[in-house]
């Protein structure tokens, strides 16, 4: 991509944000504000986007990391839900073949389970003919022996048979910066670490927001035609600050990951586990040197800040795997990190939090602002394009005619298509013995960049691996990195899969942000610090 989304890039856009007065002003830095601001700015709109943390801090890095249909939602009859995530799962492979990968799941059924060979038979049908046959593969039914030989380490005993069918796994934090970066290039003004403290009223209507930049303390006015707020887990939070006759709507629910060496927990397909007590679907997905399992979903009241990881969730988790795959004897000692995450659910009266449906809704308040909540991570792109139309009605018929067609269908990163991708993987090892890293690496850096990975050069600063320098110029240049803990807990799975988390690097990694950034010693010191605490904080259940 030609324009870089760096670091100086949000210090010019808090400029323009000061002087412009846009068409759309976007509340929210997770996926779906990104793909408003993406789907909005491709139809032409004069866009700004503020997110009050880093961009994806919130519910859009704490996910299962999965591209898929749902399967479990065919059991609550939610077909249209079911066709339209896997109509968007066969988008994203072409809108971002370097981020969502094809992985095939491997899910097991057992006597005196909840359901039998034949009924799962018949879902698997009906969720290859809902996704149009469009899946990388179709399922297959394997018997006792086919499925021990898929993953060996499977309890056998019960074990009736198994479905294997396709799904995808994403870099969801990745993912949003993408959307935001192809966002930039077709105009947006985004910027992360915004606040949005107030709003200014004409005539009963919103006309500009009052914001605070969170990295100098300083205020100032967004001016904007209309505004939208896409801030998940937040909705009701950030409304009935805006809008004073507000009603709440949410009904969030918390969801935990683990992540594990793969060495421990060698998976080589993913696998759907099921806990026969609350009917939850549990999935343990290998990723290059790890293995994450989750979820859990639990009612949450609490400020979704504060939202951490409890020894019970653990231990549930590590229940369920211990089921079907007792052999592995995995214990907390094999836990490499683990993360919680809220999601945005909107309250429809289900009984339980599993049963609360994941359909998303938009809500056009007249007082110049639209709201989007609920959904799917799969679904983000339409559930965008649907936002913006619905809004559309508030601007003049003119505008209407010009705002009309949303155009992101394409890729979201012009040099990085499907075709150009599977390319660029015969050159790859290669261009590893010219910068001397491993094929493994090379491997990982364009399955995560496509082919901008061949920008890569030999490390030469301290002892600083060749793979995390040029994720750090990455970050800072084309991912708007301001800080060490956005580097460790998004940027990079330093946090989630080394089992250091990475902290045997923060000395090199943080004189090299120091050296890019013009940090002093102070701020150094200071950077470290947060990173070891967050760290802590997520691992608090440990100490328990």
């Amino acid at each position: 991509m030609a324009s870089s989304f760096s670091v100086k890039t949000r210090t010019q856009n808090i400029e323009n944000f000061k002087c412009e007065n846009y068409d759309l002003v976007i509340i929210g830095g997770g996926i779906t504000g990104a793909g408003m601001a993406r789907d909005a700015a491709s139809r032409g709109m004069k866009v700004a986007l503020v997110e009050m943390n880093d961009f994806a801090s919130g519910t859009s890095s704490r996910s299962s990391k999965l591209i898929h249909g749902g399967i479990r939602y065919l059991e609550n009859l939610e077909f249209h839900l079911v066709y339209e995530a896997l109509s968007e799962r066969a988008r994203l492979f072409d809108l971002a073949p370097h981020l969502v990968h094809p992985l095939r799941f491997l899910l097991p059924l057992y006597k005196d389970g909840r359901v039998g060979m034949l009924k799962m038979g018949m879902g698997m049908w009906l969720y290859d003919v809902l996704s149009l046959f469009e899946a990388p593969e179709m399922h297959e039914r394997l018997n006792v022996k086919e499925s021990i030989k898929r993953i060996p380490i499977l309890e056998s005993e019960g074990l009736l048979g198994s479905y294997e069918y396709s799904d995808a796994y994403m870099d969801d934090d990745r993912l949003v910066i993408e959307t935001l970066r192809s966002a930039h290039n077709l105009g947006a003004h985004c910027a992360n670490y915004v606040k949005v403290i107030g709003a200014d009223y004409e005539e009963g209507k919103i006309s500009q927001l009052c914001c605070r930049d969170e990295v100098t303390g300083k205020e100032f006015f967004l001016k904007g035609q209309h505004f939208a707020g896409s801030v998940g887990p937040w909705t009701d939070k950030v409304a009935s600050q805006i809008l004073t006759d507000w009603k709440p709507i949410m009904r969030p629910s918390k969801g935990i990951h683990l992540t594990l060496s793969r060495a421990d927990f060698p998976l080589s397909r993913a696998v759907v586990m099921a806990s026969d007590k609350d009917k939850r679907i549990i999935f343990g997905i290998p990723r290059h040197e790890m293995v994450i399992v989750g979820t859990t979903d639990t009612d949450y009241k609490d400020d979704p800040e504060n939202v951490c990881t409890s020894k019970d969730d653990v231990s549930y988790l590590l229940k369920i795997v211990g089921e079907y795959f007792p052999g592995a004897h995995l214990t907390e000692d094999n836990i490499i990190a683990s993360y919680a995450g809220i999601r945005p659910l909107v309250d429809d009266g289900s009984s339980t939090e599993s049963k609360t449906s994941r359909e998303h809704i938009i809500i056009n308040d007249s007082r110049n602002i639209t709201l989007i909540a609920g959904g799917k991570y799969t679904t983000y792109r339409l559930m965008a394009e649907q936002a913006v139309d619905s809004l559309l009605n508030f601007y003049s018929l003119e505008q209407q005619a010009r705002f009309n067609k949303s155009q992101t269908k394409e890729p979201l990163n012009p040099v990085i298509t499907a075709e150009r991708y599977n390319r660029a993987q015969i050159f790859a090892n290669k261009l590893a013995q010219e910068v001397n890293i491993r094929e493994q690496e090379m491997a990982w850096l364009l399955s995560r960049h496509g082919e901008e990975a061949f920008e890569v050069k030999e490390s030469t600063f301290e002892n600083l691996p060749t793979r995390w320098k040029f994720e750090i110029d990455y970050a800072i240049n084309n991912a708007m990195c301001l800080n060490l803990n956005d580097f460790y807990l998004r940027r990079v799975p330093l946090f989630l899969a080394e089992k250091d988390h990475g902290l045997g690097l923060i000395e090199v990694i943080a004189n090299y942000f120091a050296q890019e950034l013009s940090w002093n010693d102070n701020q150094r010191a200071e950077q470290i610090k947060r990173v070891n605490d967050h760290i802590a904080s997520e691992l608090a259940w440990q100490q328990h």
